[in-house]
């Protein structure tokens, strides 16, 4: 007796089914006027065709949305940014971000606020695991094995798991990082509802001849119950909707088994259903007897313009090649219609017997033949390539054809795209001609198939490289180190130094152990100079650097350079009322006091030395506990054979001399 049995918590979860809600909503409440979502708000095509028929358009950021739209915040949540950029442009959000996904981002952003490393298990490309990294700065470690795991070197974890994980995975993950890693911190953040989804899967594939599994191409959920189900029953088929059953295979068993991912709506889960109930209803007779007829109707059957077709060579030449349809009419596709590289010819590539496919270009090209073309058929992989890259955020190497009003058209393979003019470059650029004829990596900003339009970006392409250079450059750098470095410019508080595609901060208190007034007076633009790495600051991308360390502070080896009775040469930097000070080198000054200026009595010293003055003068005395040195500069001088003490004191002197020789005489 033939059974079908569908799995428990099959169809929308919470979240998606709230999703859409809101999405509903949003429509009946703002007729006429602009709405988006940024991706898809579920992974489900059936569902996203049906809402841009009412006006909903899908956007991949909110650069996309004209000022005061409505953009919908799917289910998988978007990053932290985005709300910032939205609320820049005016753009109205309707966030229908997961209850589930909300809480992880505000996990991992409070424990990166606490200076925790954050491990997320999960896809790195899956739109729900980017939203949650977006909210721990993009800082986060994204695992999706055991083997990726081993890789992180980090203690100090704090571990979360993309909601429609296996929980099976997680556990080994997260095993793995409390056995061999220090203060780890793990949360089980799968949703519920995935897994008692999961467990449901597997209970009825384990009881069941033949699975389907029911979701979008694109669901990362539906694809994990397809997994969970082949381990347990190896008769299992993944299908979007009805039109892909297996039925012959359905046929031919008995229990029948039934999961839906939670993107799938409950009326396409009915129609499969439906749809298999029927062919059990049929006998065998009669299913003959329909197969019959099925092929009949199929030799008769023209397919229709645009339709993709498979067909037997059954001729070729370097003109055409003629194709066997299995209809009544025979397929043409002519050379032009076929993708050929320098010499090639249709007879290189292809002979009777080979099994091709093409789309229908017309059902009669006037001599009674199907029109078919192979190269529009590939637009279509191209197209398909083009959207892949947009939904990863990948790259494709697109030539500049032409310049037009604002930009460029580029190709990638036969799509053409457009680069805006300030898209071209991360520098300024006025014309454009440059570039025609060049091949350039490009990023996919924007993809309209059904107007054949796309929008492409050399400048994210040129953005992201820096960016990984720039990380390059911090993640082989040390505190410590010390490194070659190029001054390019100066401020009143020091100089920025570049070293090897980033700068760091000279502060001026750091480039000499003597005290400056300004950068310059040590420096020059365009120096060559080996700094030494302070401190790194990698939240704010602040580097400070060092240059006064590099050199011994003075005091520390003064022993070595200076004795007390040396004389020595040194620079006069500040004058006082009670002396000067000399600087002997940066970092070392010695005071010469009022009354070792000069042998005379000196009141005024400005009127003897001045400030930048080169002067000789003898050390006295080394006060390395209280950091001080005394110099005189009288003492490299000759004495005067009187001093003035001595000039004052002799006319005193003699006249008393006078009086006692003249007493004497008496």
């Amino acid at each position: 007796m033939k059974e079908i049995k569908l799995a428990k918590h099959s169809g929308f979860c919470f979240g998606v089914r709230e999703a859409l809600k809101k999405a509903e909503e949003t429509i009946d409440q703002n007729q006429g006027k602009k709405i988006y979502t940024c991706g898809p708000i579920i992974h489900n095509k059936t569902v996203t065709d049906e809402l841009e028929e009412k006006g909903v358009s899908i956007i991949s950021c909110p650069d996309d949305a004209e000022s005061g739209a409505i953009v919908i915040i799917r289910s998988h949540g978007e990053p932290e940014k985005f709300y910032q950029e939205a609320k820049a442009r005016e753009i109205k959000i309707v966030d229908a971000t997961c209850p589930f996904v909300k809480r992880i981002q505000q996990l991992v952003k409070d424990a990166k606020e606490q200076g925790r490393n954050i491990v997320v298990v999960g896809d790195k490309n899956h739109p729900e695991v980017i939203g949650i990294n977006g909210w721990c700065d993009n800082e986060a470690y994204i695992v999706l094995n055991l083997d990726e795991a081993k890789k992180i070197k980090a203690d100090h974890l704090f571990i979360v798991a993309q909601t429609t994980l296996t929980n099976d995975l997680f556990q080994e993950i997260a095993e793995y990082f409390k056995k061999e890693k220090k203060d780890v911190i793990v949360h089980n953040t799968i949703c519920s509802a995935t897994a008692e989804r999961q467990k449901s899967c597997m209970e009825t594939a384990i009881d069941s001849d033949l699975m389907v599994i029911i979701g979008g191409s694109d669901s990362s959920n539906s694809k994990k119950l397809y997994e969970i189900s082949k381990k347990y029953c190896e008769n299992t088929y993944f299908v979007e909707n009805k039109e892909y059953l297996p039925l012959k295979e359905v046929e031919k068993c008995n229990k029948i088994g039934i999961a839906a991912g939670a993107s799938t709506p409950e009326r396409i889960i009915k129609e499969v259903i439906a749809t298999m109930s029927e062919l059990f209803t049929e006998s065998k007779e009669e299913n003959l007897m329909h197969g019959l007829m099925e092929e009949i109707e199929k030799s008769l059957r023209l397919p229709r313009s645009g339709e993709i077709v498979n067909g037997e060579v059954i001729q070729v030449s370097n003109r055409e090649i003629v194709v066997n349809l299995g209809c009544k009419k025979d397929g043409i596709i002519p050379r032009d219609e076929l993708t050929l590289e320098g010499d090639q010819e249709l007879t290189d590539l292809f002979k009777e017997g080979d099994e091709i496919q093409a789309k229908v270009l017309k059902t009669d090209d006037g001599d009674g033949n199907i029109l078919l073309s192979k190269k529009k058929l590939e637009v279509n992989e191209h197209w398909d390539e083009i959207n892949n890259a947009l939904e990863n955020k990948s790259f494709v190497n697109a030539k500049i054809v032409k310049e037009v009003k604002g930009g460029v058209i580029a190709v990638y393979k036969e799509v053409s795209g457009f680069i805006p003019l300030s898209q071209l470059s991360d520098k300024f650029i006025e014309k454009a001609d440059e570039f025609v004829g060049k091949t350039l990596p490009v990023k996919v900003t924007r993809v309209d198939q059904k107007r054949n339009k796309a929008v492409f970006s050399h400048k994210a392409y040129l953005t992201e490289e820096r960016q990984k250079k720039v990380q390059e450059i911090w993640d082989s750098l040390n505190i410590g180190d010390v490194v070659e470095g190029t001054v390019m410019r100066f401020t009143e508080y020091g100089a920025f130094v570049d070293i090897g595609g980033i700068d760091g901060l000279l502060h001026i208190s750091e480039i000499s152990w003597g005290k400056l007034k300004h950068p310059q007076e040590a420096l020059k633009i365009g120096e060559k100079v080996q700094v030494k790495i302070l401190s790194m600051n990698t939240e704010k991308g602040k580097i400070s650097l060092g240059l006064k360390q590099n050199r011994p502070e003075p005091w520390s080896v003064i022993d070595e350079k200076y004795q007390v009775g040396q004389i020595i040469s040194g620079k006069v930097v500040q004058i006082k009322d009670y002396g000067a000070f000399v600087e002997l080198e940066p970092g070392l000054d010695g005071l010469v006091h009022i009354s070792e200026i000069a042998y005379k009595r000196v009141t005024n010293i400005a009127e003897e030395i001045s400030v930048g003055q080169e002067v000789t003068a003898k050390i006295l005395e080394i006060d390395k506990e209280r950091k001080r040195i005394s110099l005189s500069i009288k003492e490299t001088l000759e004495p005067p054979l009187f001093s003035e003490e001595e000039k004052e004191e002799a006319p005193a002197a003699a006249e008393e001399a006078a009086v006692e020789e003249t007493t004497d005489a008496e």
